[in-house]
């Protein structure tokens, strides 16, 4: 079995305002996340200022400097989040059941957690681009996801019908890059097309992990 990977921690040395505890100040910061992604969704990193998401999230500016010192910051947040609710996906797969079904199963619920942060993953791609920390940050966050896409590549190839000899981290790391890639297209596919997607990928995972069974004879 393969050593599980650590989740990443991108707040690490973001040196955060104080954490709020009163219960005005946390439901100002779900709203000021929410509208963060809102307005990435629609329009990009660089095309939402900070005076745009505190007035969605129905705040003034001295508002968001209070949870946040800058829009960088509060997208390193929305990303960390996206990253926590990775974390708590159960990869593990029933052994007793269909590989198929589990791992189509799979994917969907990994997707339906995803789309939730599509604002954010919008944002976080433009970003990386002129932003050498967070390219880092991202590099940490393949890392993480590609080993983890490997430890279920290596239970399912325990079960029986698997193939012998497939390179799984090669596997691994070629499929965390398309799903990665399938997310940034999800904000231009429609819901029927990515579940088309989701299917071909199920197709394709499932293989090249296991033989296929034999056709039986025309009579």
């Amino acid at each position: 079995m393969t050593r599980p990977v650590k989740r990443p921690k991108l707040l690490i040395r973001e040196a955060l305002p104080p954490a709020p505890r009163q219960r005005r100040s946390l439901e100002g910061r779900a709203r000021l996340k929410a509208a963060a992604l809102e307005l990435f969704r629609e329009r990009g990193y660089a095309g939402t200022s900070i005076e745009e998401i505190a007035a969605r999230a129905r705040l003034a500016v001295g508002g968001f400097y209070l949870q946040f010192r800058s829009k960088r910051q509060l997208l390193v947040v929305l990303m960390d989040d996206f990253v926590g609710a990775l974390s708590e996906i159960d990869l593990r797969l029933d052994a007793s059941s269909d590989p198929r079904a589990a791992l189509r199963d799979l994917l969907s619920r990994a997707f339906s957690s995803d789309l939730q942060y599509l604002g954010a993953y919008r944002a976080w791609q433009e970003a990386i681009l002129t932003d050498a920390d967070l390219a880092n940050k991202q590099r940490g966050i393949h890392a993480w996801t590609t080993a983890r896409v490997l430890r279920t590549f290596t239970v399912l190839q325990t079960l029986p019908g698997a193939r012998a000899g497939v390179d799984l981290q090669a596997l691994a790391r070629v499929m965390d890059i398309f799903f990665w890639s399938l997310l940034g297209e999800a904000l231009r596919l429609p819901r029927i097309e990515l579940h088309r997607w989701l299917d071909s990928a199920t197709h394709l995972v499932f293989h090249a992990l296991f033989v296929d069974k034999p056709r039986g004879r025309m009579s």
